[in-house]
């Protein structure tokens, strides 16, 4: 793995809402140093921070990805997981494909 790598990467909506994935700490650091300084808040400083620190050497990459991964999910603009709605569809199918489960019955 290429040092600066996320083992997963972050997938942020930009523009109208459109997925794009972040590989590694040298995209992150672009992304975060592009943002409007107007809106930038303290957790995009640490985010920004934590991946010049992750490119420098002096932190883990991981912890700078979870740096990047709250100041997306702050800015609402962390993209659902995947795995995880897909797996959500499957067990709304299965509730909704199965059989109606009888009544109980009572002694009268």
């Amino acid at each position: 793995m290429e040092r600066g790598c996320f083992r997963h990467p972050v997938t942020i909506l930009v523009g109208l809402g459109f997925p794009a994935e972040i590989q590694g700490a040298k995209e992150a650091y672009a992304w975060l140093n592009e943002w409007p300084p107007s809106k930038r808040d303290p957790t995009h400083a640490i985010a920004l921070n934590a991946c010049r620190a992750a490119l420098a050497g002096e932190i883990d990459v991981e912890t700078a990805r979870g740096t990047l991964v709250a100041f997306a999910r702050r800015a609402n603009l962390l993209a659902p997981d995947a795995e995880a709605i897909a797996a959500a569809s499957r067990v709304v199918r299965l509730t909704t494909l199965r059989p109606p489960e009888p009544a109980p019955q009572c002694d009268p």
